[in-house]
Order: structure tokens, then sequence, then C-alpha cells
């Protein structure tokens, strides 16, 4: 009688003082593997390819911008000298802390991981920078050479070549992380996170170099005081319009933004939208620099009080409803699970408002110390990223391992859910959001008025 293949003896003899062990059985349908290692305890792990490795990409990402870093200060501290380079770069550190605290209360509902933000700032102050600065002199010195007008080469790269040159190079850390980092990046507040911080970047190097040239031209004529050009540098360029630049690439962060709510294989509208954004960050940039370099000081305000002060209100106003947006999604979503007995029925109003997430967070740390607040803290983020993941599921861009990421997200809930569903409970209740019992009643672990 002939034996089944699963039934067959291993090939060969065994080795020298070797047991022979006989080939696994395997049953009918998938196989288990019950005594598998945890993954990591792995022995022997898939091959990827050298550049595949995540390691490899982070030394070669920290490597390109330390070395953009190292060439552009250097080029910044030639032109300024080593004083002027320190009194710019002690003047222009000023806006960067109220510009990215700005920018990151934006994305308080699901914060983006700060290695992706602190990346987008690099990006700005050192890559785009580079480029940047490298461009402008070679397009600047080329029209010069070939018009023979220093004055007009200038003006036309000041009005036309400087804002292609940089909002290009600055539009380049967004798409990289549009691409690379698809997961955190779910709609326009994440797009215009991420623009905020590479342009705060590329604008905290741009404002060393004008704020060194500006101190060194006070030092050669002996001006200082209120009087003095660096004092009117830092008023019209930290005071005046810090959200300069912000409010240029916050234009082409939308356009991605928007372009990553496009369902799957609306390939046309993921294209042209950042590139509309683009075009009018460019556009935009054009007309601020045009009007300092041709219409003067009274042009200059002109513009910024009829168009820029209105656009940054209304970029403003754009970003809050987006993440007012955001939090819609999180109160139409999540009641899909409370019904499925995942939540609490008063969890899902919770999650959707900032005050009541805060409440909750406070009310466990009083209560059971530090380390609940943080549980707590977990929960909430797990629970808008559950949100968004089926929002996108929805729309048809959750990818194929929606399921897979949708359990793994319930078992983290589901791990936290003894602490944190009480105090959303009772933040739900607290900030009236939900209905109250009396104050006989019992409500749980987060009774505020039991003795």
């Amino acid at each position: 009688m002939s034996q089944s293949p699963a039934e067959a003896p291993a090939p060969g003899p065994p080795a020298s003082g070797e047991a022979a062990a006989p080939v696994p059985h395997r049953a009918p349908g998938d196989p288990a593997f019950p005594a598998a290692a945890d993954r990591s305890q792995w022995r022997y792990r898939p091959r990827r390819a050298f550049w595949r490795s995540r390691l490899v990409r982070a030394v070669a990402v920290i490597t390109v911008l330390a070395l953009c870093a190292l060439v552009i200060l250097a080029l910044v501290r030639e032109q300024t000298g080593t004083e002027g380079f320190l009194v710019g770069l002690g003047l222009a550190v000023l806006p960067v802390p109220l510009l990215m605290a700005a920018f990151r209360w934006l994305d308080r509902v699901e914060p983006g991981p700060w290695k992706n933000l602190l990346f987008a700032f690099a990006w700005g102050a050192f890559a785009a920078a580079l480029v940047a600065i490298l461009a402008n002199s070679f397009a600047v010195r080329w029209i010069a050479t070939a018009t023979a007008d220093p004055d007009a080469a200038d003006n036309l790269g000041a009005t036309v070549i400087a804002p292609v040159v940089e909002e290009s190079a600055k539009a380049a850390a967004i798409l990289l992380l549009f691409l690379f980092r698809r997961r955190d990046f779910g709609g326009p507040v994440d797009g215009v996170v991420a623009a905020g911080f590479t342009a705060t970047g590329f604008a905290f190097t741009e404002n060393i170099l004008y704020l060194g040239n500006a101190f060194g031209e006070d030092q050669e004529f002996g001006t200082s005081g209120l009087g003095s050009v660096t004092a009117a540098t830092f008023f019209v360029r930290v005071v005046m319009s810090p959200f300069a630049h912000p409010l240029f690439t916050v234009l082409t962060g939308l356009g991605f933004g928007f372009a990553a709510l496009a369902p799957r294989g609306r390939r046309p509208r993921k294209v042209l939208l950042p590139l509309a954004g683009l075009l009018l960050a460019m556009g935009v940039h054009a007309l601020w620099n045009g009007s300092a370099t041709f219409g003067g000081p009274l042009a200059f305000y002109a513009v910024y009080a009829v168009f820029m002060v209105p656009a940054f209100g209304l970029l403003t106003w754009l970003a809050v409803w987006s993440r007012q947006r955001e939090l819609r999604t999180i109160s139409r979503v999540l009641p899909a699970y409370a019904a499925a007995g995942w939540l609490a029925p008063a969890e899902p109003p919770a999650l959707s408002s900032l005050r009541a997430r805060q409440m909750a967070r406070a009310y466990a740390a009083r209560a059971y110390g530090p380390g609940a607040a943080r549980a707590v803290g977990e929960y909430e983020s797990f629970a808008t990223t559950l949100a968004f993941l089926r929002d996108r599921a929805r729309r048809g861009v959750a990818g194929p391992d929606f399921a897979a990421r949708e359990q793994e997200l319930l078992h983290h809930l589901w791990q936290r859910r003894p602490l944190a569903s009480p105090a959303l409970t009772y933040a739900a209740r607290a900030t009236g959001l939900t209905w109250a019992p009396p104050q006989y009643l019992d409500y749980g672990d987060f009774n505020p008025y039991r003795s």
C-alpha cells in the first residue's frame, strides 16, 4: 500500500549523530502553527532588499538633511559673518515655537507623529532653503548676464523665480509625507500642519539670512536702536508677517489634503488638486514679493491689509472648520461600534468633544494617577484612529488590510476599556453631552457624589 505525501518520511538519511524527525503533518485546510514563536523571538526573518530597511532609509534621510544643514548654514554664515549669523539666529528662532504650537493646536483631534513634523521642519529649514538659495542665485546671475541689467534680474528673481523655486522646494516635503506616510495623511488638517511646519523651517533659515545681513549693514553704517535696519527687518518679517511663508505653503498642503480624501481610482483628482494648490501658492507668493519689489512701502502695506490679512483669516477658518469636520466624523462613525457593544453609549459624544476628552483624562488622573490618564489618552487616540479608518473604508481608500487594522485597534481599546470607558462616560454627562441620571443613582467607578 502506498503512503500519502503527509505520511511519507523525509527523503535522505539523517546526518551523523542526529535522530530522524518526521515531517510535521498538515491537517486539511489552512495549517496551524501552535508552537510558532512570537515575532520578537523569530530566528529566521524575511529578507528585505537593502533599501527597504527602515533603518537604512532613516539613516539616509537624516544624513541628507544633516549635509544640507551644514552647507546652508555655512553659506548663510559666509554672507552674514559670524556675528551677524549669531544675531540673526537668535532673532529668527523667536517666532518658531509660536508657529509650531499654532499648527500643533490644529492637529489636536488626531495628532500626527512628531517624527513626521520634525522631518517637515528640517526639510524646510535645510533642504528647501539650500535648493532655494542655490537656484535663485544661479537664475538671477544667468538673467543678469543675458540681459546686462542686474536690477531687472533682481526684480524678476524676486517676483517670478523665487516663488516658483521656493514653493516647489517646500512642496517636496509634503509630497514625500503624502507618498510614504500615507496613513498619517488623512485630510486637509494633516496637509495644513505638514505645510505649516515645512514653511516655518524655511522662514527660520531665511530670517537668519535677512536679519544677519541687516545687522551687518547696521554695523557698517553705525546705526542702532529702533531706527536700525535690523529693527525694521525684525518688525516686518517676525512681528508683522511671521505667517507669510506658512500662508503660501498651506495652500499646497490643502491641495494634498483634499487629494487624500479622493476615493481610490480618482487619480486625476489626486494629481490636479495638489498641482492647483502649488500654483495658487506660487501666485500668492509672487503677489507678496511683487508688492514689496515694485510698489514700494505703500503698495506692500496695501496688499498686506487688503489681501494677506483676509486670506490668513479665511485659511484659519478653513483649518478650524476642517478640525471640526474631523470631530463630526468621530460622532458619526463611532455610534456603530457602540451599538455593537465595543463602546459605551456615552463614549462617541465624549470622544467627539475636545473638552470632554480633556475632562476624562483629568478625572482619571485625579482618581487613579498619571498612568490612568495616559491610558485614557491612548484610548482616545485609538478610538479616533478607528473612526477615521472606518470613514476611509466607507470612501474606499482604507486599503486591503482594513479588517486586520480594525481588529488591532479594537484589541487596544478593549485592553484600556475598564479605565477609559467610565471616565469618558462621566465626562460626557458632566459636559451635558448625554443624559445624566439623578444624583442618587450610581455612576460606577466615577461617581462624584459618592462620599
